[in-house]
């Protein structure tokens, strides 16, 4: 019977390859898809660990990285710049779907795992934080070596993006700087747009 709940969840999550993101890859041309996603963001934290506040679990980090985005097999994708609005209601949607995915385990390791889902969620520990700053910088790269990506597609300027660099500077002070330079050159190639002229009052 374990087995058998273990490998029921195992097949779930495979399902996660088929839910595309907004983040467009250049080689091939397509849409990254979030499974690409989860351990594209595995990667960079074995490679980029050294840059995670020191005493930072790093099989903690990949965990909760690699499990972040299972919500998303029932909620779908949410792109990033949506209105607040939106993004209530995927919060929702991904508590309702972790209860389920994460449900489909055996008692023991649906507690343990749906832990890491919140602790992820939550922000507060070491792990979750440098979690969510490489979630927050992976996009920008792809955006970046993209030649603006989505950035361009919807007319997302600077002052959109900065909030991103916030949350990474709050899991790493190195990423945050290279962000923070990242988002400049971006800026100065002409990747994000220029945000509307305010319009003053009309002549008397």
């Amino acid at each position: 019977m374990r087995l058998e709940e273990q490998m029921r969840f195992v097949t779930e999550a495979g399902r996660l390859k088929a839910v595309l993101r907004q983040t467009r890859l250049t080689e091939p041309a397509r849409r990254e898809n979030s499974a690409e996603h989860s351990w594209h963001l595995a990667v960079m934290a074995l490679v980029l660990a050294d840059h995670a506040v020191p005493g930072t679990d790093l099989g903690r980090v990949i965990a909760m990285l690699l499990v972040h985005d299972l919500v998303e097999i029932d909620a779908g994708d949410l792109f990033l710049y949506a209105d607040q609005a939106q993004h209530a209601r995927q919060e929702e949607a991904e508590r309702a779907a972790a209860d389920r995915i994460f449900a489909l385990l055996p008692a023991d390791q649906a507690t343990r795992i749906r832990a890491l889902w919140d602790e992820f969620e939550e922000r507060e520990t070491p792990e979750a934080k440098f979690a969510r700053a490489l979630d927050r910088l992976q996009p920008m790269l792809a955006n970046f070596q993209a030649g603006g990506g989505t950035w361009a597609i919807h007319q997302i300027t600077t002052d959109q993006v900065l909030p991103n660099l916030a949350l990474i500077e709050d899991g790493s002070a190195a990423l945050g700087d290279y962000a923070r330079d990242l988002l400049a050159r971006a800026a100065d190639a002409g990747m994000l747009a220029r945000p509307p002229r305010e319009t003053g009052p009309p002549p008397s």
